[in-house]
């Protein structure tokens, strides 16, 4: 079990543990919020203001309640929950500058792939899109595979390309399911990626896309 000192060095599970449910992302119970009364007044205090500030922004809250909750669990110094409250809430502002109007679970899928170790500008090529086409499993598996020790910029590649070439989420799915397969015989990460991706069958020509719509 990992000691509350090394609790937020690591890739945010709370938010990828969707990859191990069926993608289906952690939900939130509005009761959960009262938890947060099991914090120490100063970190309840910062961690509360951190929310306004999401709140006043359009951020979602969720994964900022998540890395409290998560901290608390794991008996985290406040001080390491309130910096981690705080981290999250950037790197969902930078998702969303990046991205622009995605809905909140792209958002948060977004910020765990920023914590994982992605640069802002890795992003880019997620803002245009076909109408109505999704990124959330594209990030979800991004995030997932950094955290299981694929080399960054060999998963950044993978998973922009197959973006861009039209990848669906059955794909992204699939690729993940056989690379996590891989990792748990004992392939090196890296090795197991590559393996999995010359196994991919052709897809078809990339169609044009377009920002999503929204504010």
């Amino acid at each position: 079990m990992s000691s509350p000192s090394s609790f937020f060095r690591r890739v945010p599970h709370t938010i990828v543990l969707s990859l191990a449910a069926a993608f289906s992302f952690l939900s939130f119970r509005p009761a959960a919020a009262q938890d947060l009364t099991k914090l120490d007044p100063y970190t309840r205090n910062i961690v509360e203001s951190v929310l306004d500030s999401a709140i006043a922004g359009g951020l979602p809250t969720k994964s900022i309640i998540s890395k409290a909750l998560e901290g608390i669990a794991k008996k985290a110094d406040g001080r390491r929950i309130a910096d981690a409250c705080r981290k999250n809430l950037g790197y969902l502002r930078t998702a969303r500058a990046a991205l622009g109007g995605v809905n909140d679970e792209e958002l948060i899928a977004a910020a765990a792939v920023l914590e994982a170790g992605v640069r802002a500008p890795q992003l880019a090529p997620f803002k245009v899109r076909q109408q109505g086409r999704s990124n959330l499993d594209a990030f979800a598996v991004w995030a997932d595979f950094l955290s299981r020790g694929v080399p960054r910029d060999e998963a950044s590649s993978a998973i922009t390309k197959l973006w861009q070439d039209g990848a669906d989420d059955a794909m992204f799915r699939s690729l993940w399911n056989n690379v996590q397969s891989d990792i748990l015989q004992g392939q090196s990460p890296g090795a197991a990626l590559q393996n999995r991706l010359r196994e991919s069958p052709g897809r078809g020509p990339t169609q044009a896309g377009k920002p999503p719509e929204g504010p």
